[in-house]
């Protein structure tokens, strides 16, 4: 016996209990009624003394019968009672013409009461379970749809398990989605790789003609953020074909089978408003990669053997598409990435620096900005962005111009809107004092000079010791010029270099003892990249072209994890150490040798609080006898 069988058997349980409950109550409630209308049985001589008290009102006898029946009292105290005659020559006629008592030849029928008894007895529990079943029905069908297999008890109709294998998914119809690929940018190779999927929705026949088919399914995969949901309405909405819309996690049931269910009810449904598309966003919560071990769920198993028996089993000839997003491929079952069920994977990465600036345009255009606007230098300060980020760029920028009384965004509003996206707003309960001031000035500063006189760096365009919500006490802001692929071993070194210039500076200017706590993310993100350039990237002398780390959830940001020996993993340690501190070395000689432009840039900037990539280059490059200095290359 199943866990849904055990369910079913514990709500027939519950509404038997009530009807019970419901009968008790109301029999209780009628049943004395019943009783004080019921004829009450005593002695002849109890009767002979009721009438010598003047308590009978009214005697009826039957001829023939031995049982006398009389009343007393009137209205609601009025009760009857009978008793067996013993005689009729004792005067009993006499003295109740004496006493006033009423005669009558003929008892009335209490044949009606019997009936009542018997209805209250068997007939009503009877309606009340019916009752209740009958509404215990529609409480159910509301809550889990009308539809699926039910188990009637008597005329009431309980039902149990309806719509317990509704798939409960979203329909939309294609035109009503209101997005189609001009809404889309930053991804023009997933739209080439869709566009034919559009063109089979909308003319099966020249494929037909050739004997091509069209894709059963294409697998979405990227980073949060991207597109991957908008770009399958997109779909939807150029085809002019319905969308059924449902997450993978609605698939995912307590009881087994329920999930299998609603993949059923999904393709059936599918089936009967072909051509269409279906799209199943967060795929991996029931398309996990199936294994033996104790933790394994069978209830997604089923469902996903589902998943894949539906997907051979369709006929794609109805032009039935399966769209599915994910952004952690790696975990998937390889059934489901067989060629057949979902024969394309199409990546929708990140948008580069031109997709970064057409996405900028297409959400501008939903907001009053001034001609003035410079989306490009927005594009180029946020390498790294996703879609969603770039998004709620402008809707941050529209919301600082409104706050500031404007009714238009200003450039001012744009880039300040970067910064809240990267740092967050500013902390203004947050005050330092003059002394920490000036540490986080020569901190920033050490950042700016290291990068500024490095071969290659991306010149800096913002320095700011304003404190930020998330804890940045300041930051130092870099924009590349071009986009970058690739980073080179030096690159890769000087971008350690940079992240030490701040603790470097502290060190130089404030002594060992004076180090703060300000250089943790730096020494976090300079470990980062110095043990990927030793695990990954294969840019270690001592250990060349090995790779000694795998991985994670690439998508998501889950970093790599260690594939090599115990003894190996140390001097993987003893390597990112040598590096880092390598960078540190570098960041110490570029200050000591610029120490002048050092201090005369960080007393500027503790004055200003926030300072341009001009204003700071102006002041570097500036020949007042301390020209900026390379350091000396080490013997």
């Amino acid at each position: 016996m199943d866990m849904n069988e055990n369910k079913r058997r514990r709500s027939m349980l519950l509404y038997i209990l009530i009807a019970v409950v419901v009968y008790l109550a109301v029999s209780q409630t009628m049943y004395p009624a019943l009783t004080n209308s019921q004829t009450k049985e005593v002695s002849y001589s109890d009767f002979l003394t009721m009438v010598d008290k003047n308590e009978v009102t009214q005697v009826q006898k039957t001829q023939g019968d031995a049982q006398l029946y009389f009343t007393t009292g009137s209205g609601d105290s009025q009760q009857k009672y009978s008793t067996v005659i013993f005689g009729t020559g004792d005067g009993l006629n006499e003295k109740l013409e004496d006493h006033g008592v009423q005669m009558v030849g003929k008892i009335a029928d209490t044949s009606g009461d019997m009936w009542f008894y018997l209805l209250l007895s068997y007939g009503l529990p009877i309606v009340i379970f019916l009752l209740i079943g009958w509404w215990f029905n529609r409480r159910m069908k509301k809550a889990m749809g009308d539809d699926g297999p039910s188990m009637n008890f008597g005329g009431g109709g309980f039902g149990m398990g309806g719509g317990l294998g509704k798939s409960n998914v979203k329909e939309v119809k294609g035109e009503e989605t209101g997005v189609t690929f001009k809404d889309v940018a930053g991804q023009d190779e997933a739209k080439e790789s869709l566009q034919e999927i559009v063109s089979f929705l909308k003319k099966p026949d020249k494929y037909n003609e050739i004997g091509a088919r069209c894709p059963r399914g294409a697998l979405l995969v990227g980073p949060p953020g991207t597109g991957k949901t908008l770009m399958a309405k997109a779909v939807a909405g150029e085809a002019g074909v319905p969308f059924f819309q449902i997450a993978g996690s609605e698939f995912v049931e307590m009881f087994v089978g329920r999930g299998a269910a609603k993949v059923r009810d999904l393709f059936k449904q599918a089936n009967e408003k072909a051509p269409c598309i279906v799209f199943i966003d967060e795929i991996d919560a029931v398309g996990k990669r199936r294994d033996s071990s104790l933790n394994s769920n069978d209830e997604r198993e089923q469902t996903l053997n589902q998943l894949l028996s539906e997907m051979d089993g369709f006929d794609n000839h109805k032009g039935i598409v399966v769209l599915a997003a994910t952004n952690r491929p790696e975990s998937l079952d390889p059934a489901l990435l067989r060629p057949g069920r979902f024969d394309r994977r199409i990546p929708v990465e990140l948008p580069d620096l031109a997709g970064r600036e057409a996405i900028l345009k297409i959400h501008a255009n939903d907001v009053k900005m001034e001609g003035s606007i410079d989306l490009s230098g927005i594009a180029k300060s946020t390498p790294g962005a996703s879609g969603a980020d770039l998004a709620n760029i402008i809707n941050e920028a529209a919301l600082r111009a409104v706050r500031f009384g404007r009714n238009r965004v200003t450039q001012e509003d744009l880039a300040e809107s970067v910064d809240v996206v990267i740092a967050g707003e500013k902390k203004k309960s947050t005050v330092l004092s003059e002394h920490e001031k000036e540490i986080v000035a020569y901190h920033e500063t050490g950042h700016a000079i290291v990068a500024a006189m490095q071969k290659g760096s991306a010149p800096v365009s913002k320095i700011t010791i304003v404190p930020r919500t998330s804890g940045a006490l300041g930051f130092t802001m870099q924009v590349e010029e071009d986009e970058h692929f690739l980073t080179t071993r030096t690159e890769a070194k000087n971008k350690i270099a940079v992240l030490c210039g701040g603790r470097a500076a502290e060190e130089l200017i404030f002594g060992e003892d004076e180090k703060t706590t300000g250089a943790s993310n730096d020494i976090e993100k300079a470990t980062g990249i110095a043990r990927a350039m030793v695990t990954q990237y294969g840019m270690s002398d001592k250990f060349g072209m090995v790779a000694l780390g795998q991985q994670r959830n690439r998508y998501l940001g889950g970093g790599s994890e260690l594939t090599c020996s115990e003894g190996t993993a140390q001097e993987v340690d003893a390597e990112v150490r040598r590096l880092v501190e390598e960078g540190h070395q570098q960041a110490l000689d570029t200050l000591r040798a610029n120490r002048f432009k050092l201090h005369e840039i960080a007393h500027y900037l503790q004055k200003k609080e926030t300072i341009t990539g001009d204003e700071f280059m102006n002041i570097l490059t500036r020949d007042d006898g301390f020209a900026p200095q390379m350091p000396k290359p080490q013997q």
